[in-house]
Formats: C-alpha cells, sequence, structure tokens
C-alpha cells in the first residue's frame, strides 16, 4: 500500500494489509514497514543488498538502510587519519575503504527541487540533482548526535519551498522513531525533535508557512495526530484523536500535493479526511464514514478525486472517481474494475495517466490507463519477477519501477508513454537467468481450491527427488509472501537446494476473497493449503521428507506450528523467526498493545466462544502432544512488542517436554530433533538481514539434513562480510 513517490496506496504500507506491500499496517503484529512514497532507490557498489523498508506487525520485516552496512569495521589498532576530521571527511574516507561488491543498497531518498537529499554515512545530506552520483554533497545532520546505536534514516520529507527538511530515524534494534526537523539555512541546524513519530507530511499554508503534520504513537498505537509550525511563529498542537483503539491513523499526501489525506482504518474497514494543502488550518472534509468491512484509498488529480476501493460486487479493488467538491460515495463513479483472482499491489497517478501494478494468477503486470481517452495498456512482465519495487519519479512522461526475485536483484525497467512501450534496462545479464529455473505451479486443497506456488531450483540438477526443498509460507493479514532478493537464497539454489513459495489462503496474492478465506473460523485453508502444496512438491518429484525443510517469520510461524502439530512427518527441519505461536493466549490478553486491532484477522475468544474454539484447534501452544516432531531452530527478541517472548518461551518449554516424553517410548537408537530457542537482545520484530541470524539459519538447517555446507558458506562470503 504499503518496504521509498507513489500513490497513497504505498504511502499506506502501514495500513491495511489487503493491498500488498503499501498496506503493511503499522500498529498490527504484521511486520513490513514504511517505504514511504517519495523515496527513492540509489545503487551503491557496496557489501549486500538490503532492498526493503522497516517493518510493522506480525509479518516480513525488512528495513531501509543502515550506516553500520556502509562503514567497515576498522581495526583497533587504525587510528583517525585526522583528529579533527569533519563528519563529510569521515564519510568520504570510510567510503573509499569499503570493500566492493556488485550488489544494491537500498537508501532512504527524496528528490524535491533541485535537490537530493539521502543518508550517507551516518550523516543525513543533500547534493545537487546533477551531481547525486557524485561525492559533492552538503552534510545537513550528523545522525551521531542524536546518541543512538547505528541509527539510519526511514523516510525523509522536504518542506515545500526548502526551507526544512525532516527526517524520521531509527535503530535496528528498536521500532521506536525519532523525527527531526532540520533548518536549511547557510549553517544547518536541528530545529526541532519529536519522539515516537510515524508517518509525516509538510504543507503550506495561505502565509506560505510551512506546517508539518504528524502522528504520535504509543505503544505500537498511532491515534494522534499534530501539527507544527517553526521559526518565528513556533506551535505544536493536537489536531485529531481516533477514539477507537482497534484503528489506527495514517497520512498521506497526494502525489500533486493538493490534498493531505487523513486515513483512519483497520484490518477491514477505513475512512478518509481531506485536509486542503492551501489552507491546512481549515476543518478537514469527511469523503466517507467508516461503513463496516468497505475499504478506500485516495489519490487526487485535476480537481477529480481517484478511489480505490472494495464496495460493491465482487468484493474485490476497483477504481472510482468523482468530483474533489462532491466526494461522498454516491458520487462516485465506477472507473477500472479488476480481474478476479487479481491483487493490487501498487497504483501510481501522473498527468495523463494511471498505473495499477497487478498481481494476477502470480504473475505480474502493469496496466496503464490513459486519462483522456479511458484507454488501457495491460504488459505481462516477465515470468521471473516476482515482485515490484516502486522507484521515485517526478518526470510525467516515464513510470519507473524494478522487478526482484528471491534469488534475483532488482531489475530496472521503464515505460515511456509517449512511446507506449517497457524499456529493459541494459547492461550485464544476470547468469542467475541462465542456471536456475522458476516454475508456477499449483496445488489442490483438499476443498479443491487451486493454491499457487513459486518454484525455484538449478537449471541442471539431476534427480531432484535427492535434493533438499526449503518451503516458504506466511498466510495472514492478506499479505503475500517477501519475494524481494535475499543473497542466502540465491547461495542456497546455487548450491542445489529446491526454494518452493507456497502463496496459501490467508495472503493476499489473488486478492481480498484469498485473504477472507483464509482468517476467522477459516484459518484452517491455510494449514489445508500448506499441506497440499508440500504433498504436491513430493509428489511431483521436488524433494522427499527427510530432505523438506520450512521456514516462516512472524504470523507465519502459525501455520508452521499447526503443521508440526498435525503433519509432522512431512518434514525435517523447521526455522521460525519472531514467531506467532500462542495464538489463544495473546487474543486473550487485552492489555498487550495489539490484540484489539488484531480480532478481525483471529477472532475475539474473549466474548465468542466459537472463535475460541476453533482457535484452540489450530493454536501451535495448544496441540503440542509427544510425538516425533522435525527439529526447530527458533530465534526470538527479547524486547518483541509485536510477538511477545512469554509465548513463545512457553511453546519452546512444552514442546521439549512432548519431544522428551516421546524419546522415553520410543526405543532405543531413536534420536530426538534439536528443539533450539535463540533469544537475540533488541526490541526490533525482525532484523532480516542479520549476519548472525543468517549463518545461524543456514548452519542449523544443512547439519540437520547432514548435509556439507563448505561451499554454501564460501559462496555466502561475498554478501556478507565476516
Amino acid at each position: 500500500m504499503l518496504q521509498t513517490a507513489k500513490l497513497f496506496l504505498r504511502a499506506l504500507k502501514y495500513s491495511i494489509p489487503h493491498l500488498g506491500k503499501y498496506m503493511q499496517k503499522q500498529n498490527s503484529r504484521n511486520v513490513a514497514g514504511p517505504y514511504y512514497s517519495r523515496v527513492r532507490l540509489k545503487k551503491y557498489h557496496l557489501t549486500k543488498c538490503l532492498q526493503n523498508k522497516p517493518g510493522l506487525a506480525r509479518n516480513i520485516p525488512s528495513r531501509s538502510f543502515s550506516c553500520k552496512d556502509l562503514l567497515p569495521t576498522k581495526p583497533e589498532s587504525e587510528k583517525p587519519t585526522s583528529e579533527n576530521m569533519d563528519a563529510f571527511e569521515k564519510v568520504r574516507t570510510r567510503l573509499e575503504t569499503q570493500p566492493q561488491e556488485e550488489y544494491e543498497v537500498v537508501n532512504a531518498e527524496i528528490k524535491h527541487g533541485g535537490f537530493v537529499y539521502y543518508q550517507e554515512g551516518c550523516c543525513l545530506v543533500r547534493s545537487k540533482d546533477e551531481e547525486a552520483d557524485s561525492d559533492i554533497y552538503e552534510v545537513l545532520f550528523n545522525l551521531e548526535e542524536l546518541k543512538l546505536d547505528q541509527p539510519f534514516i526511514d523516510c525523509i520529507r522536504v518542506a515545500p519551498d526548502e526551507k526544512y527538511v525532516a527526517a524520521k530515524i531509527r535503530t535496528e534494534e528498536s521500532e521506536t522513531s525519532t523525527l527531526i526537523v532540520v533548518k536549511l539555512s547557510d549553517q544547518p541546524v536541528m530545529e526541532a525533535s519529536f519522539p515516537n513519530v510515524s508517518s509525516f507530511e509538510w504543507v503550506k499554508d495561505e502565509e506560505d508557512e510551512d506546517v508539518l503534520f504528524y502522528t504520535f504513537q504509543r505503544n505500537l498505537r498511532c491515534h494522534d495526530v499534530y501539527r507544527a509550525t517553526f521559526g518565528d511563529n513556533k506551535r505544536n498542537e493536537r489536531f485529531y484523536t481516533e477514539k477507537d483503539p482497534s484503528y489506527f491513523v495514517f497520512l498521506y499526501l497526494t502525489k500533486d500535493s493538493r490534498f493531505l489525506t487523513l486515513n483512519i482504518m483497520n484490518k477491514t474497514t477505513s475512512e478518509v479526511w481531506l485536509i486542503d494543502g492551501l489552507s491546512p488550518w481549515d476543518p478537514p472534509v469527511l469523503i466517507q464514514k467508516r461503513i463496516h468491512g468497505m475499504l478506500y484509498y485516495v489519490e487526487h488529480r485535476d480537481d477529480e478525486l481517484y478511489i480505490l476501493t472494495n464496495v460493491g460486487e465482487p468484493t474485490e479493488f476497483k477504481l472510482m472517481r468523482t468530483a474533489a467538491d462532491a466526494p461522498a460515495i454516491m458520487n462516485w463513479d465506477l472507473f477500472f474494475t479488476m480481474k478476479r483472482n487479481t491483487k493490487v499491489v501498487d497504483l501510481d497517478m501522473f498527468k495523463d495517466h494511471c498505473v495499477l501494478f497487478l498481481k494476477h494468477s502470480n504473475l505480474l503486470y502493469v496496466n496503464v490507463i490513459g486519462l483522456a481517452d479511458d484507454s488501457v495498456r495491460s504488459l505481462k512482465l516477465p515470468p521471473w519477477a516476482c515482485g515490484f519495487i516502486m522507484d521515485t519519479n517526478s518526470d510525467p512522461k516515464n513510470c519507473p519501477f524494478q522487478l526482484c526475485s528471491p534469488i534475483r536483484p532488482p531489475k530496472y525497467y521503464t515505460y515511456k508513454f509517449a512511446e507506449g512501450k517497457l524499456f529493459e534496462e541494459t547492461g550485464h545479464e544476470d547468469p542467475i537467468t541462465k542456471t536456475s529455473r522458476v516454475l508456477r505451479l499449483e496445488a489442490k486443497s483438499k476443498d479443491g481450491k487451486l493454491v499457487p506456488m513459486t518454484v525455484f531450483h538449478k537449471t541442471d540438477s539431476e534427480d531432484l527427488q535427492r535434493k533438499p526443498l526449503l518451503v516458504h509460507v506466511y498466510g495472514a493479514y492478506g499479505m503475500d509472501l517477501k519475494m524481494n532478493f535475499r543473497p542466502e537464497k540465491r547461495v542456497l539454489v546455487d548450491d542445489g537446494w529446491i526454494l518452493a513459495y507456497c502463496h496459501v489462503r490467508g495472503g493476499g496474492e489473488l486478492g481480498l476473497q484469498w485473504h477472507a478465506d483464509g482468517r476467522l473460523t477459516k484459518k484452517l485453508n491455510g494449514l489445508a493449503d500448506l499441506v497440499a502444496c508440500i504433498k504436491t512438491l513430493h509428489s511431483q518429484g521436488f524433494s522427499q521428507p527427510s530432505l523438506t525443510t520450512l521456514s516462516a517469520f512472524s504470523a507465519g510461524g502459525v501455520l508452521v506450528g499447526a503443521l508440526c502439530n498435525s503433519k509432522p512427518e512431512l518434514l525435517r527441519a523447521v526455522t521460525l523467526e519472531a514467531p506467532f505461536l500462542d495464538v489463544l493466549n495473546t487474543m486473550l490478553d487485552t492489555t498487550l498493545p495489539l490484540t484489539l486491532e488484531e480480532l478481525e484477522e483471529w477472532g475475539n475468544p474473549s466474548s465468542d466462544e466459537k472463535h475460541k474454539n476453533y482457535i484452540k484447534r489450530y493454536c501451535p501452544c495448544q496441540n503440542i502432544k509427544p510425538q516425533h516432531y522435525p527439529s526447530v531452530h527458533i530465534t526470538a527478541y527479547e524486547n518483541d512488542e509485536r510477538v511477545p517472548l512469554k509465548g513463545i518461551m512457553n511453546y519452546t518449554e512444552k514442546l521439549k517436554e512432548a519431544v522428551a516424553e516421546h524419546t522415553k517410548g520410543a526405543g532405543e537408537g531413536y534420536q530426538p530433533p534439536n528443539i533450539i530457542l535463540d533469544i537475540q537482545p533488541g526490541g526490533n520484530h525482525v532484523i532480516e538481514d542479520s549476519h548472525k541470524k543468517i549463518t545461524t539459519q543456514m548452519k542449523f538447517l544443512y547439519e540437520e539434513l547432514g548435509l556439507d555446507s563448505t561451499d554454501a558458506f564460501e559462496a555466502l562470503k561475498k554478501y556478507l562480510k565476516f
């Protein structure tokens, strides 16, 4: 909606997970993060590819970019070249000593006017647009002044007339963010700082004064909106408070900057208010009062509102439009409908075109709609592509974006409206295109539903039935499985592994109904889908149970834990990260910050006996029993507020007790599974690119399957500098 300037949909990533990446809900236990709308991707020849975004809830994490990834560690004996070296020289000196690798780093970056603003090392800097890829830049703020451990910039916004720049900063050890406001003068200075800020945007009022709107987050809940001014007329006041604890608030500035939208939403319902970008002190205007089950999101162009909504039949997203001065629902006219089984990944608005980024039947498409003549051009994208990365763009003539897959770094594409053609980045072709295959398969679940799978393996692999298999699953919140490039996934495929991504119900790969069919009292559909996927893979000659492993993040742990209880014979080993395993006790505890917001996903066991009994049927912690289990490696974070450590520890202890009891009666020679709980410091939900985590999990899988990991770890070293 939601992982960074696209229409409000992408800025809404913190929001409801139904719209993919821009809908990654900020106040749910679903981790994916603010890949903010106007953040640009920048290429560096550095040590690793960190494409992603910081996160939010029981989903996969990601973050932009930490200065520790940019700066090499110096030997203790090495002294600084100068005691008085300024921030600029420190950054450049370290960059010059950085080992070079041809992989991409994603950095929070924004273009405004003639400047590009971004993070370089531990500094917020800006450079002239034509010099953006050079070493010529101005240091605006040194992040080290905040006294944070390894801070990095999450998001940048520049005031309309470039008097101020605001940047949201956090660390990989915590989800708490600090917003700083820097005054852009001959000697830039920090004008103000605000703790616990989520979304924020600038507008200019009638007096040409810059006004900053921002949302305040408390206990992972985002209910309050503030507005502030600086300089001689300094003020800071609360503008709005959402009273319903199951909703959260997110700000989005329409791409033409005409309106600031105040988006109030939970997982199934939304409400949008418009704040006039020319008169931000006037009361906001309500577009449509919230109606349970109705989602809608708004963009603006030429005095018209374009509204993406699920209202009407079928209950999938469709694009409406109406006059900006007549926003109520009775004035909405149908403009464009999606095919069934289609996921809206993103939407971008241009002067004369609207571009929809879609996933249909597990393949990627771009639909270009001509706003002058309502023409539609649908482009089917290369079959290897599994995900979009949106690029920033202020040029009305071009729509740039990137395509990626788990084993292939992003590749640039540009749709040029004048030519009506899609242009592919030229240059050296990644050898992975010839040495590996990507397959789109389907498994038939027990109720007849066809469940899509994406499978990767080496082209020259012989006897695939004897190759190790790593299965990935998520299946919650209407979120897609994360399929961005990860170096360790490429290493596994190069080393002969088969990777399988199972797009089960509860996720969002086939649209809103796909999610609805896997939540509340249909959650077991996701488990049935996962079982069908693994059995189908085995029956079609992809590996076998003794060589099958399974990996999941966050809410994906629910299905994996349920599978280990019900069908342990299908697996040999499992790795879980920050897994949600104690569903019943978590949802019974309304004092936890996110429980109320999760009720529409898991149900309300406190007041609904049907929900309580249903959760008991699949909750991993409730169904552990003495039997043979696969080996399990769990990575948890001691201060994780989204998935409480208490529930993970409770699950682990119960599992160890069940394994010990089964081992007593299993007879001599029985080899019990390894149950490992690795508790990491910090309060971030998931640190996706942690070197230690990656190497520990890979080592565990290789050892459990009795495989030699020497070549794999040698290959991994070119990505992760040990």
